[in-house]
């Protein structure tokens, strides 16, 4: 009746030592390390690099614990603080040679301390929040009025392509403000400017304005698309830095919107604030301009004479000089996507996609500018690079352009990866920044630490002395719930903030209390008269349903906070979700696991030790008149 087959145990005991794996690396803290990151979009950090920061930390007459390439960044570990600042100049000397032109980023970072042979079992701590670990904290401020601005340049250039297109002659468009001007020649072809625009331009509303010597049109942007163009502006400053940052390997950054115009970006575990500074101000913008193959450009490429007016001199991969032209063709506004593919040719190629506008446009200088070169460029920090520059071959139009030529894939991939970082929509300030040292991370882990050990103890101590033996399984099974929560957690590679820690101190009292129904009704069998044997096997039958109901309830309300919430609350909800799911687990298979290793192979069983089983009393005079008894314990 109360005994579990092999397989059931040999469940539960894989549960219980994968949960000390994954639990195992949260005890080994965090030590200081040096990240070193791509300082350039064009530049790929690889393993190459790793012997380089050997290198440089044996000449320094550093030793490192390891030197390793994690994602998109290599890092090396140091047992102190002390040899952590020393390792970062002497790699700094050793990689960025110019201080003015940095080819790499190299910044203060956090790492676990973890066995290697921990980490091949792909054993991992579950990440801090910036309360915890410590790190930086930026809140930037959106120019909007930037924002405005541009997209009212953008509609000015759409304006005179399609009074151009739909031959209405005018008189000048200039823009004022947020504000369109359109001057026209006559009354008549106002009335047809104001119905070709009204039709073609949703976002504009369009009014009449001056006299019949002089008629216009002006143009404003109407509330709601001044709405549109804010919040995609945001949301495409948040994309470019989740792009940036992610690639620059921070673990877990944190960039959310925080009302209608402002930013937060939080880098757990990055000590440094001006190398933040620099991460977060690595966003590259876009531009797409004509190269210039004349003989002048060509005589000032081999240094015998200046640029020709109207050009830029700059650099393609591989150190190589071209002559650009300064008018801009394009910029990242205008693509919607980046891909790497093949072309007809089956060798590797970019795909780029372009808006209605970029299209048009692109269109037009193709077929203008057949057998030219194109050059495609990244600006970073106002340093410009050629990321490539193709030949045009005949007239693109439909807003889908390839590009290839001597590229390996991963060359294609990487070329992607920078054409979809875009650039930031409008301009950013930081207006707070906030540093939080590891110390007082530590402190705070400790409190947390704190809080659930001593509600552990008293919530064990009170199982213990109520529920005797039976109290000792709860809370074996309440420690297995406990290292199963953060075992998930961490195989999860969850971020735990207090918020956390204060869900995982609830969870404990939150599964208790399925225990607490078990016992009390294998108590009520008891007193019913029931075996011992039968009332343990009663006692989980009945409890179940009213422990799975109370805890479904509960789920609803954590999934609720999960899918509205944000920030903490929804740290909090996913804590509060799978603790819900553990201690399901854990109280009522764990325990009955226990409670049938122990009393089920005693086929004559007398007695449990639950703790005192009062019987009902019997009215005066009865035959069943009696005091009350406590249950025999075993």
């Amino acid at each position: 009746m109360n005994r579990y087959p092999w397989w059931k145990y040999l469940i539960l005991a894989i549960a219980v030592v994968a949960g000390l794996l994954y639990t195992l690396p949260n005890f080994f803290g965090e030590a200081p390390a040096v990240q070193v990151s791509s300082g350039k979009a064009t530049l790929k950090v690889d393993a190459g690099l790793v012997p380089r920061v050997e290198q440089a930390l044996q000449a320094a007459g550093l030793k490192p614990d390891f030197v390793q390439l994690e994602g998109n960044s290599v890092r090396a570990r140091f047992g102190d603080t002390d040899t952590q600042l020393k390792a970062r100049d002497a790699i700094v000397r050793a990689l960025n040679p110019d201080p003015a032109d940095p080819s790499y980023i190299v910044a203060l970072n956090l790492v676990s301390r973890s066995p290697q042979w921990l980490t091949g079992l792909g054993a991992q701590p579950m990440y801090l929040g910036l309360d915890l670990r410590g790190g930086v904290h930026f809140l930037m401020q959106v120019d909007m009025a930037a924002a405005l601005t541009k997209k009212t340049e953008s509609l000015a250039g759409d304006v005179r392509t399609l009074l151009r297109d739909k031959s209405i002659r005018h008189a000048g468009i200039q823009r004022s403000g947020d504000s369109i001007e359109v001057r026209l020649r006559d009354r008549e072809a106002q009335a047809k400017a104001r119905e070709a625009l009204t039709l073609a331009q949703a976002d504009m509303l369009w009014t009449e304005a001056g006299d019949a010597a002089e008629p216009r049109l002006i143009g404003r942007i109407k509330p709601e698309a001044v709405r549109n163009v804010q919040q995609q502006a945001l949301t495409q400053n948040i994309n470019t830095l989740h792009n940036r940052i992610n690639e620059l390997g921070v673990a877990e950054p944190v960039i959310q919107q925080q009302g209608a115009d402002r930013v937060v970006v939080q880098l757990p575990g990055v000590q440094d604030v001006a190398k933040a500074k620099d991460i977060i101000g690595r966003t590259a913008t876009l531009e797409v301009r004509m190269v210039d193959d004349g003989p002048e450009a060509q005589a000032a490429l081999g240094g015998g004479a200046p640029v020709p007016f109207g050009t830029e001199r700059f650099l393609e991969r591989g150190g190589v000089p071209i002559i650009v032209k300064r008018q801009v063709v394009l910029t990242g506004e205008n693509l919607t996507d980046a891909q790497a593919g093949f072309d007809d040719n089956q060798q590797p190629a970019v795909h780029l996609t372009l808006d209605a506008r970029g299209a048009r446009i692109f269109r037009d200088v193709t077929r203008e500018n057949i057998n030219k070169r194109m050059a495609i460029l990244l600006f970073e920090k106002g340093r410009g690079e050629v990321v490539t520059a193709p030949v045009i071959r005949s007239e693109i139009g439909g807003g889908r352009v390839q590009i290839s030529g001597s590229m390996t894939p991963v060359e294609a991939a990487d070329t992607a990866l920078l054409l979809r970082a875009g650039s930031l929509a409008a301009p950013m300030e930081i207006i707070e920044e906030r540093l939080i040292g590891p110390s007082l991370g530590a402190e705070n882990i400790a409190k947390g630490f704190d809080s659930v050990l001593y509600g552990f103890i008293a919530i064990a101590v009170f199982m213990c002395a109520y529920y005797m033996l039976f109290g000792v399984f709860s809370t074996l099974a309440l420690g297995v719930n406990l290292l199963l929560l953060v075992a998930i957690l961490s195989m999860m590679q969850a971020t735990l903030t207090l918020p956390g820690i204060a869900a995982i101190a609830l969870v404990l009292g939150m599964a208790i209390d399925a225990n607490v129904l078990i016992n009390e009704r294998v108590r009520e069998e008891l007193r019913a008269g029931a075996s011992p044997q039968m009332a343990i096997h009663k006692g989980y039958e009945a409890a179940w349903g009213t422990i799975l109901d109370s805890n479904v309830t509960t789920l609803i309300a954590g999934v609720a906070l999960l899918a509205f919430g944000s920030g903490p609350v929804r740290g909090f909800a996913v804590v509060h979700c799978l603790g819900i799911l553990t201690s399901m687990f854990s109280a009522v298979l764990f325990s009955r696991g226990l409670v049938n290793l122990w009393y089920g192979r005693k086929k004559k069983l007398q007695g449990v030790s639950i703790g005192q089983v009062w019987k009902p009393a019997a009215q005066p005079g009865s035959a069943d008149a009696a005091p009350a008894v406590t249950s025999p314990k075993a």
